[in-house]
């Protein structure tokens, strides 16, 4: 509503993408886009997941903003000049 682009990445299996989107239909329906790490084949906190979403959304990684409940996936963003928050 306030003219963010606002995507989640999740680290997840072949279970979670079967459970959760029907479960849980706010997150798509908030998120402009949905990255998933089982889809992608990388997992947080690997530099490349967080490379991959920055050029597929066209943005640097001074332009992003990361949070996260995992202290390691927030290091692994913070590495990459992501401003991130545990």
């Amino acid at each position: 509503e306030q003219g963010h682009r606002v995507v989640v990445l999740s680290n997840t299996n072949r279970l979670h993408t079967t459970f959760w989107p029907d479960e849980y239909p706010e997150i798509h329906a908030a998120a402009d886009k949905v990255y998933l790490s089982q889809e992608m084949g990388i997992r947080k906190p690997e530099a490349r997941i967080y490379q991959a979403v920055l050029q597929e959304e066209g943005f640097t990684a001074a332009d992003a903003v990361f949070f996260d409940d995992n202290a390691d996936n927030i290091e692994g963003a913070n590495q990459l000049g992501i401003t991130s928050i545990l």
